[in-house]
């Protein structure tokens, strides 16, 4: 992108946030289809590096130079990484993006005439795309154990099919944040992030309390962007494991009853115990047992002080 167009203010109608750690192999192709999406958009891109040490912010210097390099000198996480990138930002929209994303050339300017039509709406996000032209599931229903356990077991597979015949846009609980297009007024009222998460859950918590707000949440199936998916978990795939347990954990400590705490926590529970069976016995697996045995003992500490 030689240079976003619209006039040079301090106001942008669109900020694009995009938080990197070590994804490389999709950055070109991410950025790349940003060049022509904001063609004619008023627009800025910034993208908070997380101490990526794959090259990737280098590539991002001398390839992209029209987007705004922000280095953090460690991993700070997903949700503190987009807290500096909007408090960076100018837009009245902000588009929050994972990396692993394309994102067709139609897709930001029909996103903003989606939200802009709708003034009751506080964030929209499209349907998600995999590269062999499946749906992923990138929204729900209000998170509990028992809704959660129904829509991975029942709803997705029945979303899935729903999404190639259905253009509708509809009110839904939660958006992914792999592509989640929010109200600057929305996103301020509901406080931002949480930086308590480190990675998952961060994006259902943050809708839920934009819902809190009084602001609605719409998916925009019509609109589909590209998503590879577990880019940054597939490094180390029982690290990503427990980081989403861990999340899961305090999503459920911060808005669910007691009973589907409770639930979550014996579920979890008796994980530990069957990986620790001498059937299911490997390296990875016992890492993940240790690690989600500690996450436990340390959630339930906290949760009694």
């Amino acid at each position: 992108m030689k240079t976003t167009a619209g006039p040079r203010t301090n106001e942008r109608e669109l900020s694009v946030i995009l938080v990197n750690y070590n994804d490389r192999a999709h950055l070109p192709e991410c950025l790349g289809s940003l060049d022509k999406a904001l063609s004619g958009l008023n627009a800025e891109v910034i993208l908070v590096d997380n101490r990526s040490d794959d090259g990737s912010a280098d590539l991002v210097r001398a390839s992209f130079p029209w987007v705004q390099l922000v280095d953090n000198d460690r991993n700070v996480g997903y949700p503190r990484a987009n807290n500096r990138g909007f408090s960076l930002s100018r837009g009245e929209f902000v588009l929050f993006l994972n990396t692993d994303t394309v994102v067709p050339a139609e897709a930001p300017a029909k996103l903003l005439a989606g939200i802009k039509s709708r003034p009751e709406a506080g964030a929209i996000g499209p349907a998600l795309i995999r590269a062999d032209g499946s749906f992923q599931v990138s929204f729900g229903k209000k998170v509990s154990f028992f809704t959660e356990l129904r829509q991975k077991l029942v709803l997705n597979p029945c979303y899935r099919i729903a999404l190639r015949h259905s253009t509708k846009p509809r009110s839904v609980g939660w958006l992914s944040g792999a592509c989640l297009l929010v109200r600057r007024e929305a996103l301020e009222a509901a406080g931002l992030f949480d930086e308590g998460f480190f990675l998952y859950f961060e994006d259902i918590d943050l809708c839920r309390r934009i819902a809190e707000k009084g602001f609605g949440l719409m998916l925009f199936p019509e609109v589909k962007v590209f998503h590879a998916g577990g880019a940054t978990a597939s490094v180390r795939r029982w690290r990503s494991r427990l980081e989403y347990r861990r999340s899961q954990l305090r999503f459920y400590e911060k808005h669910s009853s007691r009973l589907s705490l409770s639930l979550l926590r014996f579920y979890l529970g008796l994980t530990v115990f069957v990986l620790g069976l001498p059937v299911t016995r490997d390296e990875e697996k016992e890492r993940f047992r240790e690690g989600l045995r500690e996450i436990l003992a340390d959630r339930g500490a906290g949760a009694d002080g």
